[in-house]
């Protein structure tokens, strides 16, 4: 298995950046995601016995994009692309796995946490942690990987978070490290979840220090710690990867050195026909096209010419929301009142609006691919929404006989996805009695100064989610009562000072909050999320549609051991267990 390891490196530590598949126009802050991702089974496939490993063989991966950079510690090094090429040559503390979007070991034999010993808060009020670094595991160039190199890789971040002018705070403050030999402990001044994340990427010290690292690490790359080595980058055309011959993992089932290729080609092929032309053709092997739904069908027609076709819901999930801020630009909104936003809750058919537009639908944010979420209590029920609708006129003084109540509701204008929703939204609230009014902008208004003033009455935008427990904090954070823009990312203003809306949902999450940012336990902090959650259910101060779908698709009858991970870590996570099928056939 392979790590996620260049989206947000710098600041992946505290979830505050555009995560894997933003565009820049869908979603503005991740939040966080763990939890089990159904697999995707062809119900067509007869149960025969699995293809035996081969050793050699070249895969030839197309991508819609092309880096600017290799090095996921510089400018542009946080594109999702930097990180579907870096699962072939870098290496972190830990894997993503793809069935679970959990965290797993990589270079360390085992995750620290408070359970197995590895995380100790200090009566001083201190935290350590320490890590034991695998003994097989050796550079590309062989020397060993050590403590050093997470200690320079420690530093390296440090000064970076300390320099970028867009974090606010620093999420930790480190009082002191140790490196001796496989081991390195590190000391934070305060405790934190932080260190959860803290290693996607692991640098070479031997290699790296003393360089350049914006200027020496763009077109080549120090010595590997993955499976494969850069062999060549013709720009523009494809990048060339070869076998590294000292990489240190084998396969557990089989026992033979992994990688089982000899070589990994990346076809750069910027136009999304070109791109299916090119797999239609067999010219590429793998592909990890655009969602459309169009795009899906017509990789459905190759399955029975031998493709693989795997959707998958991803990290970006979409919600309808609500603002409670003095800024809303509906003076009669009825927001403010529980029974109302149940109401709507209960109205709409959140898992049509979602299949509608090419969604998976989702019950939670934690888990958008799981159902019974704390949002599965509001099934569509027309008759409940219009006797809630009622009671909250009433609780507003509200005669809404003469005055029915309106949503002015605000979303992006530029794709298709969101006005179709919009457009839904008009007639469903309006069969219960709630007047709708569009006001769709741009979304470089929507998401600048709508966004960051709270402007908006009800609005539709994404979250990106995020593997990992740390990643929870993003969940309450952006729910946080003290945290409204510019200081936090709650832009709801739900609980804030300013707010229309304040009572026992709101105690009750600060109380949760409080418990939250008091723990350094990963298992603990989830449930404080999962609670966290069913208080927001509860109280409908917001409400998940769906995730957009993530696909990919692979020449199956040429290449086993594919599977989309549809965290950041994408889909090149597990690259060093892929094989030629058709080698069997000369081997055998």
């Amino acid at each position: 298995m392979r790590r996620v390891f260049a989206v947000c490196v710098v600041a992946a530590i505290v979830a505050a950046c555009a995560g894997a598949g933003d565009t820049g126009t869908s979603t503005t802050r991740p939040v966080m995601r763990t939890t089990t991702t159904d697999e995707v089974v062809d119900e067509s496939t007869t149960t025969t016995a699995p293809p035996t490993p081969q050793h050699g063989g070249t895969v030839v991966i197309g991508s819609d994009q092309e880096p600017s950079t290799l090095n996921p510690f510089t400018q542009g090094g946080n594109d999702g692309i930097v990180s579907v090429i870096g699962q072939t040559h870098l290496a972190g503390v830990y894997d993503i796995a793809a069935t679970t979007l959990t965290l797993v070991p990589e270079l360390v034999t085992e995750l620290p946490s408070a359970g197995n010993g590895g995380v100790v808060v200090n009566e001083d009020g201190t935290m350590t942690v320490r890590y034991q670094i695998r003994d097989e595991a050796v550079w590309s160039d062989g020397v060993p990987i050590t403590g050093d190199d997470l200690a320079y890789t420690a530093s390296v971040l440090v000064d970076r978070l300390a320099a970028d002018e867009t974090i606010e705070e620093v999420p930790y403050e480190i009082v002191g490290t140790e490196a001796a030999g496989k081991t390195f402990t590190i000391v934070f001044a305060t405790p934190t979840v932080a260190y959860e994340t803290m290693f996607p990427v692991v640098m070479p010290r031997h290699a790296v220090v003393g360089s350049d690292i914006d200027e020496d690490w763009n077109d080549s790359m120090w010595p590997s710690a993955g499976p494969f080595v850069l062999a060549e980058w013709q720009k523009g055309e494809y990048l060339r990867l070869a076998r590294n011959d000292n990489y240190w993992k084998t396969d557990s089932e089989t026992g033979a050195r992994l990688p089982y290729l000899d070589e990994v080609i990346f076809r750069f092929i910027p136009d999304t026909e070109a791109l299916m032309y090119s797999f239609t053709q067999r010219e590429v092997d793998v592909i990890n096209p655009p969602p459309a739904t169009e795009i899906v069908e017509r990789l459905r027609d190759l399955e029975s010419a031998g493709a693989e076709v795997q959707v998958k819901p991803g990290p970006v999930w979409e919600h309808l929301n609500f603002q409670f801020g003095p800024n809303n630009r509906n003076p009669e909104s009825l927001n403010a009142y529980a029974k109302y936003r149940r109401a709507i809750a209960y109205a709409i058919d959140a898992e049509r609006l979602a299949e509608l537009v090419g969604w998976e639908p989702i019950t939670s944010m934690l888990s958008p691919e799981t159902e019974g979420g704390p949002w599965s209590q509001y099934t569509q029920n027309l008759d409940k929404a219009r006797d809630l609708v009622g009671e909250a006129c009433a609780e507003a003084e509200r005669d809404c006989s003469t005055n029915p109540p309106t949503m002015v509701f605000s979303t992006t204008s530029n794709a298709e996805a969101r006005p179709r929703i919009a457009t839904e939204l008009v007639e469903v609230l309006g069969e219960v009695g709630i007047e709708v009014e569009l006001e769709l902008e741009d979304s470089q208004v929507f998401f600048g100064e709508t966004l960051d003033e709270g402007t908006w009455d009800a609005g539709l935008w994404a979250w990106v989610a995020s593997p990992g427990a740390a990643g929870f904090t993003s969940l309450l954070d952006f729910v946080d009562p003290d945290g409204a823009p510019p200081d936090g990312a709650n832009y709801y203003r739900w609980g804030t000072p300013d707010s229309s809306v304040n009572g026992d949902a709101v105690v009750r999450f600060r109380e949760i909050l409080a418990s939250a940012r008091d723990t350094v336990d990963p298992e603990q902090l989830v449930a404080l999320a999962r609670a966290a959650e069913e208080v927001l259910a509860d109280d409908a101060v917001l409400i998940p549609i769906g995730s957009r779908v993530v696909v990919g698709a692979v020449w199956a009858d040429k290449v086993s051991g594919f599977e989309m991970n549809t965290s950041a870590a994408g889909h090149t996570w597990n690259i060093e267990f892929w094989f030629r099928i058709d080698l069997q056939a000369v081997v055998g």
